[in-house]
Formats: C-alpha cells, structure tokens, sequence
C-alpha cells in the first residue's frame, strides 16, 4: 500500500535559527462582526480594501507554493472567515492542493451554524471556536454584542455535524472570566470538546489593555482539580501545551506567549488577506506577496520568495519587553 502523500520525502521549510515552518495561518478577511475587548477597538473602519484582498485563484496559487515546499498545515482565519462570501468553495480547493493534510478554521461562530455543513463537506478537517465565557451577559460585554445564543448554535452545528477535534479557545480575562474557567473546562469535557486557555497578548491598544493573567497558577488549580497530567500527543500543531484527564476523556489546553513563551518550536508564520506574510505576532518583520502574484510571478520565483520570506522569521517576540511595539490589532495580522 503507499504511503499517504504527507508522509512521503518532501521540501522542508527551515528558518535560520533551524525551526521547521509547516503551518500558515490564512487570513480570508480583517473583517468580523464583533469586537473583542482584547482585539478590536469599538468604531474602528481601518479595515483593508477589498480590491487589496487575494482573490481565491491568487490564494490557492500562493498556498500551492508554500505546499510544494513542505508545508502540510493550513488554518483559516480572519477577521472573522466566515464572513469572507463562498469560504468554502475556497476550502475544497486548498483541500485538493497535493502535499495538504491539515485544513482548519477559526471562527467566532456566529455564523457557524448555516455553514458548517458545507465546510464539513468541502474537507475542513478541524474547528477552533472563540467562547470566553457561558454567561450571555459577559459574553455581550467581551464582544460589544449579544450574540451568545447564535454562537452556542454554531458550536451544536458543528458538534451535530461531526467536526472532531472542536476545540474552544477561551482568553483568559483577570476579573473578566476568569472566574469561569472551571465551568468552561467542564462545558468541554461534557461535549467532548477541548478547551485551551489563552494569554491576553498586548497587540494593539485593546491587546494591551486587555485585563492580562498568568496561566500558570490556573493551570496548578486545573491539574490538582481534575487530576489532569501531561498529553504527550500532538493535538493539532499549534503552540498549545496539552493536559489531560486520567481516563483520556478531557483536555485542556494551555497557549501562554508571555508567561512561558514557545518560540524555540514555532513552526507557523501568518499570512494575511492583503498578501502581507508576517513572521510573527510579536515583531514587525513581513513580506507581500500580493505584488509579485500580480506582476506574473512564475511558481519557481513564489517559491524563491517564500524561502527569502522564511529568513526573516526572528527567533522570538518581545512581548514583554516591548509590549507597546506592535500596533496593528490581531485581525489586521490573521488571527
């Protein structure tokens, strides 16, 4: 029998400090239809304009390259993404690109539930939904909208649809939510969902003055009330640290840039709708990629450009010696 293609010899996509990059981060829109406290200021229109956004045929083109040279892994981001019309024509034809073998989505889910069908359909493999809180109030106070109850539809949908792992990131707010962290971990456990916990980064304004805490100490509290020990697994690439219960049936996960950055493994750079490649959240180096895709680039000079790209991944972010660096917001940058 052969071997799936991701398994066979491929290109390996190595930065300068000798990190493999398997994952890109594509963002479809810097739209969404909330704003997070610790994301998008309320009143902000400085969104890019649709003209500058990759077309589907510019996006599968890129992403074709970044696959033929070893990258396996592509999640969907925004903005929100399902906001971004017919996402997922999109999806099935990322899913289709020889060398994919991991296709995500990030989303609020508000608009979960009229699509999750079709983007199960056209080969979405994994979803990670935003949930800070199961208090509908609370969750009208983080995102400046009352939107709880179409969003715990969404989170059904893609249950009822069969999406597995469904994981729900929840960032965790000092005097916000925190308080609810031991429901969340629950609500998850019940459903067979995975919780990860997120550190409040200080992108922007409203990342900086997001109520920051140290996930530490909850993660103690966490392990000593459900018995949780280390997950030696991956579970999905990504930066978080996994714990799990005795019997396998729960996990949580932990995603901490500032108390216990994981730069030194960083396998992921983040592309955003303009065609602007970031190297990373926390440092401004970038790349476009839009001016080449529309000048008649040829496949063997994308390529060239994406390893030139890939030697200006800096070695780690300044979070906290320089939180005031970075000033776009998160869905400038792609999730």
């Amino acid at each position: 029998m052969n071997a799936p293609l991701h398994q066979l010899a491929r290109p390996v996509l190595t930065d300068r400090f000798g990190r493999r990059v398997d994952y890109v981060r594509l963002s479809v829109t810097d739209r969404c239809d909330l704003r997070c406290s610790y994301c998008m200021p309320k009143g902000f229109h400085g969104f890019e304009e649709p003209e500058h956004w990759l077309t589907f045929d510019e996006i599968e083109r890129l992403v074709a390259a970044f696959a033929r040279l070893g990258v396996g892994r592509i999640r969907l981001t925004g903005g929100e993404p399902l906001l971004r019309r017919n996402l997922p024509d999109l999806a099935a034809r990322l899913k289709a690109l020889p060398g994919l073998h991991d296709l995500s989505l990030s989303t609020n889910a508000t608009q979960l539930a009229k699509h999750a069908k079709a983007l199960h359909q056209a080969g979405v493999d994994r979803l990670n939904i935003s949930l800070d809180t199961l208090d509908g109030a609370c969750n009208a106070h983080i995102t400046g909208r009352d939107t709880f109850d179409a969003v715990m539809r969404g989170i059904y949908a893609a249950k009822e649809e069969g999406f597995a792992p469904i994981k729900l990131n929840m960032v965790a707010m000092k005097g916000v939510n925190d308080h609810e962290i031991e429901r969340m971990a629950e609500f998850a456990m019940e459903h067979d969902f995975i919780l990860r916990l997120i550190e409040a980064m200080p992108m922007g304004e409203t990342g900086r003055n997001a109520q920051y805490l140290d996930l530490g100490p909850v993660r103690e509290r966490l392990v000593e009330r459900f018995g949780l020990v280390p997950e030696v697994h991956e579970l999905g690439g990504g930066p978080a640290r996994y714990w799990m219960t005795p019997d396998g049936g729960g996990r949580i996960g932990f995603i901490t840039p500032i108390s216990q950055h994981f730069c030194a493994t960083c396998n992921r750079v983040r592309l955003a709708v303009d065609g602007t490649l970031y190297m990373c959240l926390g440092q401004e180096e970038k790349f476009e990629f839009r001016p080449l895709l529309r000048d008649g680039a040829t496949d063997a000079e994308l390529e060239n450009a994406i390893r030139l790209a890939i030697e200006l991944k800096p070695e780690r972010h300044e979070f906290r010696e320089t939180p005031g660096k970075i000033v776009r917001f998160m869905s400038q940058t792609g999730g």
